[in-house]
């Protein structure tokens, strides 16, 4: 047996444990929380009342704050890892059932949900170890640093153009309802596969549409020189906010969000794992 071979099974079968995989559903069940909560600080800052940045740190230091709220982080901490571990596995050795470029595309995109994840947990953790931290603030500085060169605005440019790229590719993932090939469809009722379709379109489309404006703000920030408006998820909201009846349209995003945390809690029982 080559080395080649035994990794790969040692891989498969790492990628088939129950355990992981019970962790990666329960982990969907946390990601769905966090952008529940990012939907409600879109709506605090629809209406002013915001005291919490809108990204995913404002988001986990909202659970933090709450009954037991440390404990739920720790949770929601190891599920999404395990999540991250799941698609490393999946990027490395899966989506056999695919051939060619489909396999290709389908691996690069475990890749990237890998990094998300991993930055998900980590900023989890960040959070847990000081609830001061915040997402925006480290985008901002890293950004700032980044511009004092010029090669270093050309990267945060590029930086912005695949933080856009991203959310026009989410968008575009869900109107196709791209994501319905990873659900088991045919165990769900028709009402079931009707309602996370719906929800699954509505929250790519309102998820991708937020990172296609913070993307889009990021590269602002490097031809301006302005590293203020490189501040992420939390800029891309209150710049809606800002624009001619952007308190609707913030209101919008904000239920768009709410639906992808219901579709996750869908892919928690549903989702090929």
């Amino acid at each position: 047996m080559s080395v080649t071979h035994g990794a790969q099974s040692t891989a498969s079968r790492a990628a088939d444990s129950k355990p992981l995989e019970a962790l990666a559903r329960a982990g969907f069940i946390g990601y769905g929380l966090v952008h529940l909560l990012l939907a409600w600080l879109a709506l605090q800052i629809a209406f002013g009342n915001a005291n919490q940045e809108g990204d995913q740190s404002g988001a986990m230091q909202t659970l933090a704050k709450q009954p037991l709220g440390k404990t739920l982080l720790v949770a929601v901490a190891i599920g999404l890892a395990a999540m991250a571990l799941w698609q490393a596995l999946e990027a490395a050795f899966g989506h056999r059932q695919e051939r060619g470029r489909s396999r290709t595309l389908e691996r690069l995109a475990s890749v990237g949900r890998t990094v998300m994840y991993s930055y998900f947990a980590y900023t989890a953790y960040k959070v847990f170890s000081d609830a001061n931290s915040s997402s925006a603030d480290s985008q901002q500085q890293w950004s700032e640093q980044m511009m004092s060169s010029t090669g270093g605005r050309w990267l945060v440019g590029l930086a912005g153009v695949g933080l856009a790229a991203l959310g026009i590719g989410m968008v575009v993932y869900g109107i196709k309802k791209k994501f319905l090939k990873h659900l088991h469809t045919g165990r769900m009722s028709a009402k079931t596969r009707q309602l996370s379709q719906r929800l699954g379109m509505a929250g790519y489309t309102a998820k991708g549409s937020v990172y296609g404006v913070a993307g889009l703000l990021v590269v602002v920030a490097a031809v301006t020189y302005d590293p203020n408006k490189a501040r992420g998820l939390d800029a891309a909201l209150r710049t809606l906010r800002d624009q001619p009846y952007g308190q609707v349209i913030l209101v919008l995003m904000a239920l768009g969000l709410a639906a992808f945390a219901a579709y996750c809690i869908i892919q928690s029982r549903y989702r090929k794992v």
